[in-house]
């Protein structure tokens, strides 16, 4: 087996795990296959949830393992299973000592509050999790083709959707017109966005000097000056 290593430097400071997972992914190459396990799709699901994500943030890892771009052939296996099948192959993991750090949340979560949920339930949670997440994640890709049929630019075919297709369009679009790699529109962004289609606003501010505004029917989401 060949092994190469690749060192990014990502200095200390807010939200040093999503700058991190970035540096990471902008240094693997194409079509990278990940080691993400059923137990991280456990954790996304329940980190996802504090921060008070929707339904596809209850899908977690489940719909972005559809992606072209990062594929996650693990996630049906155990972080154990995965652990014996190197031993089994007489690979040594290479253990990442910031897995142990519970500064990030993630690592609380692991460390603390899953062993706590399986105590109280009484049972092992993770597959009841990750079930959950891959049942939201073939509900979001469907309610996502029903709205794709929208143009989130025409005032008049947004506002007259249905409210659970329109914030899709909404999120979709706004995430195509800023930084892909930024957490998803808020519902609060969102829903200022629906109001300009319904004419309740004539423009809304956004997150990262952003802003959208209705003129003559349409929508149109840009910098602000």
């Amino acid at each position: 087996f060949g092994f190469v290593a690749l060192e990014v430097v990502v200095g200390d400071g807010p939200d040093l795990e999503a700058r991190a997972r970035k540096a990471r992914y902008a240094a693997l190459p194409p079509g990278v296959l990940t080691g993400h396990t059923m137990d991280d799709q456990a954790e996304t699901v329940l980190l996802n949830l504090l921060r008070g994500a929707g339904p596809d943030g209850l899908a977690a890892m489940a719909g972005a393992a559809r992606a072209q771009s990062v594929r996650r052939p693990l996630l049906g296996l155990r972080r154990a299973e995965t652990a014996a099948l190197c031993a089994a192959e007489g690979l040594v993991p290479l253990s990442d000592p910031s897995n142990l750090d519970r500064r990030f949340r993630r690592n609380r979560v692991r460390l603390e509050v899953m062993p706590l949920l399986c105590s109280v339930a009484q049972r092992d949670v993770v597959p009841l999790l990750a079930r959950a997440a891959e049942v939201a994640s073939l509900d979001a890709a469907y309610l996502e083709s029903l709205a794709a049929g929208i143009d989130p630019a025409d005032a008049r075919s947004l506002a007259a959707a249905p409210a659970a297709l329109a914030r899709r369009a909404v999120r979709g679009w706004l995430r195509a017109c800023g930084d892909a790699e930024r957490h998803p529109p808020s519902l609060a962004e969102v829903e200022r966005v629906l109001e300009v289609a319904r004419g309740d606003r004539r423009a809304c501010e956004l997150a990262g000097g952003r802003r959208v505004w209705r003129s003559r029917g349409k929508l149109t989401c840009g910098e602000t000056s």
